[in-house]
């Protein structure tokens, strides 16, 4: 849904209710749990290192549990306060260049896992009001050699008319959330986090 100004928080509720029956767009759903690659669609992956240790993985989990990754001031998430849980429905408002697109998400499968590395995350796909179809995953991830990571990866295409259009725009700005996404939850880990943990995450910290 497309407005020429800021979308007022009657407008995002009346939306998502409107969105709660709609199942998804698109097909595999649940695709990205195995990593997988629908034909025709793009493919994205980014990665952070947050740390070392128990301590940043389970700030990182809290961290992406409270949707920390959507603190850029030019994406909102309607609302922040949602659990993380299988059917929960979210909106997205998207600052463009002179309008606003509102979107809906729902979270497909929370995944908690302790073998053969220690994962936490969630998917979340498209419904029909969205500009594009597809589906993303977050994960927090604890591996063998102690080191954390907070990983992004998705696949997508253009749904609606104006983001075939302008796909060129489209997928920059796709790169541009998750290059920005992935900083921000580092930066949750990290702000508030005992010097020793910040030092070992500033020092390892790539995109």
């Amino acid at each position: 849904m497309l407005f020429l100004r800021e979308p007022l928080t009657a407008d995002i509720r009346d939306f998502i209710q409107s969105q709660v029956p709609c199942p998804f767009s698109y097909p595999n759903v649940g695709g990205t749990r195995n990593n997988e690659r629908p034909h025709g669609y793009a493919i994205d992956r980014r990665r952070i290192l947050l740390g070392h240790g128990q301590e940043v993985f389970l700030r990182g989990r809290k961290a992406l549990q409270d949707w920390r990754q959507f603190g850029l001031g030019w994406v909102q998430l309607c609302w922040p306060y949602k659990r993380i849980q299988p059917g929960v429905l979210v909106g997205v408002v998207v600052s463009h260049f002179g309008f606003w697109s509102l979107n809906a998400a729902r979270i497909v499968y929370v995944m908690d896992e302790t073998e053969p590395v220690r994962r936490y995350g969630f998917g979340y796909g498209t419904l029909q009001e969205h500009m594009e179809r597809g589906e993303e995953r977050f994960m927090i991830e604890w591996r063998a050699d102690d080191s954390v990571w907070f990983e992004i990866s998705s696949f997508s295409q253009p749904k609606h008319w104006l983001a075939w259009l302008f796909y060129p725009l489209s997928r920059s700005m796709q790169t541009k959330f998750l290059r920005e996404a992935v900083r921000a939850l580092h930066h949750a880990v990290t702000q508030s986090a005992p010097a020793a943990i910040t030092a070992s995450a500033a020092a390892g910290a790539r995109v």
